[in-house]
């Protein structure tokens, strides 16, 4: 911060201009946090970190304090992405940012920017405590490391456009294997976002290895385009202050080269610079043309190499073709004509044929007398004699039954005759024929005796062939 930034008259807020002179909590609060942040930003302040809080959403809380005062600091998540080291309790650094006021509580706080040790030595106690941290962890143990490709088609250089080590890397393996694809992720390599930019960069190329073929992008090379698969990379710079390389150093990107599935060489600064990248990486090579002469095979070796097992394969295939060319002498000598084997087989066949010819006549004549043998059975066991016999014994039923009918309609006639006959004899009709008749009054009342009629009246009277009106003259008692 300027140093006439601390004697700029500072804003002041008239509350007699205001259209209220009463103002609340929370608009006092925000004034005066208006107030320190338009006047004290971008201050770079030097202190001892005590009471630190990382929260869980990415935030830092803590204290900065001299043997004096302390000030209450924040750093939030998206700031402190940044920074090269792991802040601890008691270290001291050196901040950048601004004065502000949580307007909520009314406290008044620092909000951190930027931060770094104080001191050089400071970087290489954060360097030494996060290789111990990663030691611990194992990401420097043998059996985390993967192995290189003898021979890579692609291989991902991830540095500085503009610096030398790219120059050295590309003279490099032209000179020793010209063939293979490089594929350059420029990122800086020192400064500040460096880290994260070659984090991202591993994790970019990781990415176009994991693809499916149908959905990678094509590089072009001449008129020929190439499938983009990457088989290892190479990360690296030129040498420099431990502050310049600090970026190799920062836990983002051992944590990238930790999760690689690509294998990866480092290779940065010379051979005395150590980086935690080395540390985390696959291999570690002392220069970046070191680290180009790991994944390029030496063309010139590689030619008398298949020189002498051209010269080797040659050799056995003479062998090969002079052992055969003898065993095959050896079995000529052997077989014999195949038409004196092809004649036997001829008769061999002929007497198969016959031999079928014979079993074929004698198996049918069999199947003949079986046949004529189950016809006799079935003539003995026709059903015809059995339902002639069933038809006589229902002729014979039919005869029965008619008889039978007759018999017992007679038998009804004469029981109906006989009953017709009583019937007549009860009949009033059969009285009537005796002389007899029956004498109604003129209401049709059936007179029984000689006082239901007096003199004079007129009475009916029924015979066996019709009926006659009466007077009545008299009517006597009978003795």
């Amino acid at each position: 911060m300027p140093q006439d930034a601390y004697n700029r008259p500072m804003k002041s807020f008239d509350l007699a201009d205001d259209k209220t002179s009463i103002l609340t909590v929370t608009q006092l609060n925000q004034r005066a946090r208006d107030c320190l942040e338009n006047n004290f930003a971008g201050i770079d302040v030097e202190g001892e970190i005590s009471d630190l809080v990382q929260h869980r959403s990415g935030h830092w809380y803590f204290t900065l304090k001299d043997e004096k005062s302390q000030l209450r600091s924040a750093m939030f998540k998206f700031q402190n992405k940044s920074v090269r080291f792991q802040p601890e309790d008691g270290q001291q650094v050196r901040v950048k940012g601004k004065l502000s006021l949580y307007a909520p509580r009314g406290s008044y706080q620092f909000i951190v920017e930027r931060m770094h040790p104080a001191g050089s030595g400071q970087l290489q106690q954060a360097f030494d405590a996060l290789k111990i941290k990663l030691s611990q962890q194992g990401w420097f143990a043998a059996e985390n490391k993967q192995t290189l490709p003898s021979i890579a088609k692609q291989v991902v250089i991830i540095t500085s456009p503009q610096g030398a080590a790219i120059r050295d890397m590309q003279t490099t393996f032209a000179r020793r294997f010209a063939g293979i694809r490089l594929l350059l992720i420029p990122v800086p390599v020192q400064g500040e976002g460096a880290a994260e930019a070659i984090a991202e960069a591993i994790f970019k190329a990781n990415q176009w290895a994991k693809i499916a073929d149908k959905n990678k992008p094509l590089l072009r090379a001449g008129q020929n385009p190439e499938v983009l698969a990457p088989e290892a990379i190479i990360i690296g710079r030129g040498g420099g202050s431990l502050e310049d390389l600090w970026a190799f150093n920062e836990l983002c990107v051992a944590e990238a080269i930790h999760k690689s599935e690509l294998p990866i060489v480092s290779a940065v600064g010379h051979e005395t610079d150590t980086t935690i990248a080395d540390l985390v990486a696959d291999v570690r090579a002392a220069t970046p043309t070191a680290a180009a002469e790991l994944l390029s095979p030496d063309s010139a070796a590689l030619q008398r190499q298949i020189a002498s097992l051209f010269a080797q394969l040659k050799r056995q295939i003479h062998y090969r073709i002079n052992q055969t060319q003898s065993s095959l002498n050896g079995l000529a000598q052997r077989v014999k004509h195949p038409s004196h084997q092809l004649n036997q087989q001829l008769q061999r066949v002929d007497q198969l044929d016959n031999k079928l010819f014979q079993l074929m006549q004698h198996s049918l004549a069999d199947k003949i007398t079986q046949v004529q043998h189950l016809e006799q059975r079935l003539l003995v066991s026709s059903p015809a004699e059995a339902i002639h016999q069933r038809q006589l014994d229902t002729q014979n039923l039919q005869h029965r039954l008619s008889r039978a009918i007759t018999n017992a309609l007679h038998s009804r006639q004469l029981e109906w005759r006989r009953l017709v006959e009583t019937l007549h004899v009860v009949s009033p009709l059969a009285t009537l024929n005796r002389g007899y008749a029956i004498v109604s009054d003129a209401s049709g009342n059936i007179l029984r005796t000689h006082k239901a009629a007096n003199k004079g009246d007129t009475i009916n009277a029924v015979l066996a062939d019709g009926e006659i009106q009466c007077v009545v003259v008299s009517s006597t008692v009978q003795t």
